[in-house]
């Protein structure tokens, strides 16, 4: 076979994993977020779920399916169903929407909780999801800040 239309072969795969995954997550995202209704200065706690939800489930893959996984399917499940399901744009417009309404305190908390609970998240899935017989990327770091 041509290598040339294999790599094409293999970006059609990749790219229409993606678009599926972002259609999903998407629409799993905004479902979350009319379960969790919230006025305009309030901090949007589906957002904040939604998001640390994926970076727990993103952990989870990275330490236990990236290894074995095809690319096209790293590449639906990562950049496409995660990466449409949590969205840093999202909390962008929250923030702002809760300065406007001059709730810059909760703004700041809010974004603190985004960031300390994504990172914890992601790195408990990384722990979860790390195979028994090799070290988790969370050890790797452990070991590189000793």
């Amino acid at each position: 076979m041509n290598p040339i239309a294999s790599i094409r072969g293999g970006l059609r795969r990749a790219l229409a994993a993606v678009v599926v995954g972002g259609m999903l997550g998407t629409a799993l995202r905004l479902a979350i977020e009319l379960l969790v209704p919230h006025a305009d200065a309030e901090p949007p706690l589906g957002i904040l779920a939604a998001n640390t939800a994926g970076a727990l489930v993103l952990g989870l893959l990275v330490g236990r399916v990236w290894p074995v996984a095809p690319d096209w399917l790293r590449a639906g499940l990562g950049a496409g169903l995660l990466g449409s399901f949590t969205t840093f744009s999202a909390v962008a417009v929250a923030l702002v929407g809760m300065t406007a309404a001059d709730q810059a305190l909760t703004a700041v908390a809010y974004l603190a909780a985004t960031l300390v609970l994504g990172f914890g998240a992601a790195a408990l899935g990384l722990r979860l999801g790390r195979r028994s017989d090799e070290p988790s990327a969370v050890d790797v770091i452990d070991e590189v800040t000793e």
